[in-house]
């Protein structure tokens, strides 16, 4: 007879999927975390990461098991029941199919199972039936899902919120825990996602903030128990930690993220560019890149080439693929100036300070909530004001002369979010221990 795993963990995470996934660091950087952790405390345990790129999974977290996220996904299509038949309806009867087909999988996940099973087995033109069995045996012996750190449930990222909630949903209706470690919570305001959020999140166990303002009381506005709910700031802080290295700190590591959720423009870059490579003319140093995304609709490296353009030459860091290469380059760097969230985290957790951009509410959101982790060392910018380009200015002069003298107390403050986060995965073991 064969024996079983001691312990079976189904993780979730903020990468997107297809051939976007792995193309954002700081992502990469909480799963490698997330799996660093979970084998600690769980040494026998089989640990699967819910992926379309089993290569990828295996190249940044070689100890864990790749699960097909297709599997988990097909069930959760609105039209996978009725297919191609949906065109046919009138809008208002193929909503309604759809809001029911949304129902049934809150209420009865696993009458939505043995729906979707059914329609694939009499006709499976994508091949999804056999990722789909595979999703749904890991779910029958499925002890405990983490949702690693993440900044998704926004509305930037509806699809995501969808997906994370149907499947936390499966699970939970087999009677495992759910817990959601890291996380950036907000703004949210989308009535489908808000709706399930409400059913889903008062059941999870445990729900570790990293920050976002205003995510606590969202949680709570959603029925979420207090008692539920930590604030352990962003687990890639460890990672980060882990890798400072020596260097001589002499220049000022660059990026701004260009997106539709980040709101930055073609004059936000213009104007950016000025100011940064005047401050690099007036201190005479470089201007190192500082990427984190690699994504088609928002490579940070373009953007970056855009910053020092009449400056240097530059790829903008396109070779920068991996955590530890990010984090070595900004270790190079007296200060970061930056339109990306965990390019600031990784500035931060090695004791550089950081000046955050923001021209979004999300971003600003994000930022405003690092900013409580990092009351000294962090600034942030909106871009949005008439004085932005002065007060980035000023900002940049009391980072590079304060440098010297924050970077204790700013290691400090990510020391004490990198024992609070470690703290919420022994508390979810402890409550793992204490179940009947």
């Amino acid at each position: 007879m064969a024996t079983k795993t001691l312990m079976r963990i189904i993780v979730a995470t903020a990468l997107n999927s297809g051939a976007a996934e792995y193309k954002n660091m700081g992502d990469v950087a909480m799963l490698q975390v997330a799996i660093k952790r979970l084998t600690s405390l769980w040494p026998d345990a089989r640990i699967d990461v819910l992926t379309d790129s089993p290569s990828d999974l295996a190249r940044y977290c070689p100890s864990a098991s790749a699960l097909p996220r297709e599997g988990c996904a097909c069930w959760m299509v609105d039209h996978i029941l009725l297919g191609k038949y949906h065109q046919l309806l009138p809008i208002w009867i193929s909503q309604r199919l759809s809001a029911l087909k949304w129902a049934i999988g809150i209420r009865w996940p696993v009458v939505l199972d043995y729906l979707t099973l059914l329609k694939l087995r009499r006709r499976d033109p994508k091949g999804l039936l056999d990722s789909l069995s595979v999703f749904l045996e890991a779910q029958k012996d499925c002890e405990l899902m983490v949702v690693c750190g993440s900044g998704g449930f926004a509305d930037s990222s509806r699809g995501w919120n969808l997906f994370v909630l149907g499947a936390m949903t499966g699970v939970l209706a087999r009677g495992a825990k759910v817990a959601m470690l890291g996380q950036g919570i907000g703004p949210l305001s989308d009535p489908l996602v808000l709706s399930w959020a409400r059913r889903v999140l008062p059941r999870v166990s445990l729900i570790g903030l990293r920050g976002t303002k205003g995510g606590q009381q969202l949680l709570e506005e959603l029925n979420v128990s207090p008692s539920s709910i930590l604030t352990t700031g962003d687990d890639a802080i460890e990672l980060a930690c882990e890798v400072r290295v020596k260097a001589q700190r002499c220049a000022i590591g660059i990026n701004l993220r260009a997106a539709p959720y980040s709101e930055v423009n073609a004059k936000s870059v213009a104007d950016i560019r000025s100011v940064v490579q005047e401050c690099a003319k007036k201190y005479e140093v470089d201007l190192l890149p500082v990427p984190i995304t690699f994504h088609d609709y928002a490579n940070d490296c373009e953007t970056i080439r855009q910053l020092l353009a009449g400056f240097k030459e530059s790829d903008g860091g396109a070779t920068l693929n991996t955590p530890r290469k990010v984090l070595e380059q900004i270790a190079r760097c007296r200060i970061v100036i930056t339109g990306a969230y965990h390019a600031a985290v990784f500035a931060l957790a090695q004791g550089i300070p950081a000046i955050c951009l923001s021209n979004s509410s999300y971003y600003s959101a994000k930022f405003e909530g690092l900013k409580e982790y990092f009351p000294v060392g962090c600034w942030v910018v909106s871009l949005s004001k008439l004085n932005s380009n002065e007060e980035l200015g000023l900002a940049i002069e009391d980072a590079w002369m304060s440098a010297d003298n924050v970077r204790q107390k700013i290691l400090n403050s990510a020391q004490m979010q990198v024992e609070a986060s470690q703290a919420a995965y022994r508390q979810l073991r402890d409550l793992l221990m204490a179940q009947p």
